[in-house]
């Protein structure tokens, strides 16, 4: 009957809510309400009055208690009942190594789901179920599981960590509020929590932002080190192509010297052949004469003898100041060794020249002329490459960017950082002006083309005259007629060079400028001068030859 009945009530009617385990020689309080013995025993010897756990109904003296006999009939029904649900049930998987465990279990240890910072203990799906059930056990703190639940505690008050202190940015129990942390600004952990998180979601978007920097520096840093490899290539290339042709002439220069120390010596052995031979007829001659001789000294004919006149020597040359030439090859090799400094100054000069033409050649950029800017006698192709100077005016608007006194056009791009070069076919004309120019010159009236009036030029007139437009201009030292010249200018090293492009050699430089605006690319035609000057500047592709 008891068992019957047992299984009909509901587990909450046989748990000591002291203890919260099943019934043990259960008493029932003056109030109706039942506990284990010895729970209300300790909880009221703990206690200066006698209080109700569950109603807080207070007696002035402390009851006689007798076992509630029925009451503990069923709670061993029902202990026993549980303990065989428990033993047929499937035994729950033991906790991880990494994962907190069950704190009531005792054999096997299960995966806790809870930890309850009020009792301190973690707790498994089976021993979790009183506190989501029992009006007093409900309002217990329950957490995520967490091992170690004596850190979370105040080391001075033995309670949990629930506060923060903001005064003093430290976890503090209820009991550190009302001493140490007295007037101090406090907030629920939650409160503190949340507040710390939007400031580690700022410190996360800022670390975020420096970590950006950081690969955008590094894309930098490995992008300057990929142009600087380009550049130690090209400049490697460079190199064995100087060298190349400085080896070339040294060895073309020392067959040559090879070649006249042969020769002197082949001149040499012919004319100690030509003696040799000479002496060796001589010698046959004397020979013969010598043989002549003894014959006529054993004959016995006087009279032949007194008329023959054999002993008179034939004629012969004087070999005593005849001497075979030694040649000096000192002078000749000395002679060769000037020659081929002078031949290499030369080469290496061109070759380092050419090879300075070849870098600056690769920051190549696309210009066209800006038709806004031209002067109205000039005659623009439609590509934007090409200007001459025409007999007539066109009639276009006199905007402030127009050239108005002088055949000058600009380019329409612009540059204001960097490095870039263009080359201009300047063949067939007798007078031209290229450079660049900055955005603010003077561009009505009186212009004078300097670099403090911001002109970076130089210049052809009369067909033969080459300057450079300085402060004071510099006639520059031109060994044959110019047909293609390359400008280039480094923005931030303040320099603009030009180069006649077809020799392959530097023509001027200025250096040391100061930049401090956009530069456009500079062309003038000058005036076409009766025909005699009518070929076009042309804006010219760049060749990068091997």
């Amino acid at each position: 009957m008891a068992s019957a009945s047992s299984s009909l009530l509901s587990e909450e009617q046989f748990l000591c809510s002291i203890c919260l385990d099943v019934f043990t020689d259960p008493i029932t309080t003056p109030c109706g309400h039942n506990y284990c013995n010895i729970c209300i025993t300790d909880y009221w010897n703990s206690s200066d009055v006698c209080q109700c756990p569950l109603c807080n109904k207070t007696f002035c003296n402390r009851p006689e208690f007798s076992v509630n006999k029925v009451l503990s009939e069923m709670a061993d029904q029902f202990r026993k009942s549980k303990q065989q649900r428990q033993t047929s049930s499937t035994n729950p998987e033991p906790a991880e190594s990494d994962e907190v465990s069950c704190d009531v279990c005792t054999e096997t240890k299960p995966k806790a789901l809870k930890s309850c910072l009020v009792c301190l203990t973690s707790y498994c799906d089976a021993h979790l179920e009183p506190h989501l059930r029992l009006a007093g056990l409900k309002r217990h703190k329950l957490i995520d599981p967490v091992k170690n639940l004596e850190d979370i505690l105040c080391k001075k008050h033995d309670r949990p960590l629930e506060l923060f202190c903001e005064t003093d940015h430290m976890c503090v129990c209820q009991f550190c509020t009302e001493s140490d942390h007295k007037f101090h600004r406090i907030v629920s952990l939650k409160e503190a929590y949340e507040g710390k998180k939007a400031e580690l979601g700022k410190t996360e978007a800022e670390f975020q932002k420096m970590i950006q920097e950081r690969q955008v520096k590094i894309q930098e840093v490995r992008h300057s080190v990929e142009l600087s490899r380009k550049d130690a290539d090209r400049e490697t290339a460079n190199s064995v192509h100087v060298f190349t042709a400085l080896i070339s002439c040294i060895e073309r220069s020392q067959a040559e010297l090879i070649d006249v120390i042969e020769e002197k010596q082949k001149t040499t052995e012919k004319q100690a052949e030509g003696f040799i031979k000479e002496l060796q007829q001589e010698i046959t001659e004397l020979e013969k004469r010598s043989s002549e001789l003894k014959q006529l000294s054993h004959t016995e004919d006087h009279l032949h003898q007194s008329f023959t006149f054999i002993n008179t020597p034939p004629p012969t040359k004087d070999w005593t100041k005849v001497n075979v030439h030694q040649s000096s090859y000192a002078g000749t090799v000395k002679t060769a060794v000037a020659q081929l400094e002078k031949t290499l100054s030369q080469e290496m000069e061109k070759n380092l020249h050419d090879a300075e033409l070849r870098r600056i050649q690769q920051y190549e950029v696309d210009v066209t002329l800006d038709p806004d800017t031209a002067y109205p006698n000039l005659i623009l192709s439609e590509d934007g490459k090409q200007v001459s100077h025409g007999n007539i005016k066109k009639n276009v608007p006199d905007n402030p960017e127009r050239f108005s006194s002088r055949a000058n056009v600009l380019g329409k791009q612009s540059f204001s950082s960097g490095r870039f070069y263009n080359e201009v076919q300047v063949g067939g004309k007798i007078a031209w002006d290229v450079g660049v120019a900055r955005e603010s010159i003077n561009r009505k009236g009186s212009i004078t083309l300097t670099p403090n009036d911001g002109y970076w030029t130089i210049w052809l007139r009369n067909g033969n005259e080459y300057k450079a437009l300085a402060a004071p201009s510099f006639l520059l030292p031109v060994r044959e007629k110019v047909q293609k010249v390359g400008v280039f200018v480094d923005y931030e090293e303040g320099l603009v060079s030009f180069y006649d492009v077809e020799a392959r050699v530097h023509l001027y430089s200025f250096t040391g400028c100061t930049f401090t605006e956009k530069l456009y690319p500079y062309f003038s035609p000058c005036f076409n001068n009766n025909s005699k000057n009518s070929a076009p500047l042309i804006i010219s592709p760049v060749n990068h030859t091997d």
